[in-house]
């Protein structure tokens, strides 16, 4: 079997899958020949999927799991600039959640759609950790103060921020984890250059999906700078080895509705 499979009776020759595969690898059809790749060429593939997806005719499957192709039902997925737009500026960050777990099922389903982020080379090197246990999630926001105790004797630049945490913490205010009983963590493979910007586009992705599943987010930055330095919470969190840590999320069902859209500075732009 070939890397690519054409359907003969639809493909029309127009050179889409040639023209868009980004390894330049599908011999363009001609009168005799359908597009193909050459076998010598079929490990550069990269199973992006672009010939695929773009060809018009819809003749064109890629041989990587072609019994799971979908089809894309007339006019869906289609959101107009005004929708679009709306949906991206009302999403907030969300400190306040109710006591409410959100179903592993759930979760599932928008991790289903991140899965599609791109990623270099279509390496897809990003794998999760959910924490679905609220109090999994406390002791991540516990051993998170603990970094921050030692942070504090040290000549961190954090040094003179983080005693109010402790202290805040101390009191009984989670200010770490804002009561989230949920932590999403995303994890990748050690000595990728670029992985680690794979993982914060995946992230990104699902900060973007969860709010349609009425899921509110929120990025653990003390939970990740802890987690990139800190020991004992890496293995709290069990990353396997030749893995790490790359950036973590707050999620949960939100204990408030977002009724408006707050100002920001206008849009900075260089014309070069």
């Amino acid at each position: 079997m070939g890397t690519i499979l054409v359907d003969p009776d639809l493909c029309t020759r127009c050179g889409t899958c040639t023209v868009v595969c980004p390894s330049s690898i599908i011999d363009a059809a001609d009168e005799d020949a359908l597009p193909g790749v050459p076998e010598g060429k079929a490990g550069m593939c990269i199973a992006c999927g672009h010939c695929e997806a773009f060809c018009p005719a819809g003749a064109l499957l890629l041989n990587v799991g072609p019994e799971e192709k979908v089809s894309i039902p007339t006019g869906a997925g289609t959101l107009s600039p005004g929708d679009l737009g709306v949906y991206l500026q009302k999403r907030r960050s969300v400190r306040r959640y109710t006591g409410e777990p959100v179903p592993r099922e759930t979760i599932l389903a928008v991790l289903d759609i991140v899965r599609y982020a791109p990623s270099g080379g279509n390496g897809q090197p990003v794998e999760w950790i959910v924490v679905h246990d609220p109090q999994g999630v406390r002791t991540v926001a516990a051993l998170t103060v603990d970094w921050m105790k030692i942070l504090a004797e040290s000549r961190h630049p954090m040094s003179g921020y983080v005693p109010g945490l402790i202290r805040a913490w101390e009191a009984g205010n989670d200010v770490i984890c804002r009561g989230a009983p949920h932590l999403l963590v995303a994890h990748i493979p050690e000595g990728s250059p670029v992985a680690s910007a794979d993982a914060i586009i995946a992230l990104a992705h699902f900060d973007v999906a969860a709010p349609a599943f009425g899921i509110g987010t929120c990025w653990a930055g003390f939970v990740s700078m802890a987690a990139a330095a800190y020991e004992p919470l890496q293995r709290e969190l069990g990353i396997l080895a030749g893995r790490k840590f790359a950036y973590a999320m707050l999620f949960g069902n939100p204990q408030h509705t977002v009724h408006g859209i707050p100002r920001r500075n206008p849009v900075r732009v260089t014309w070069r």
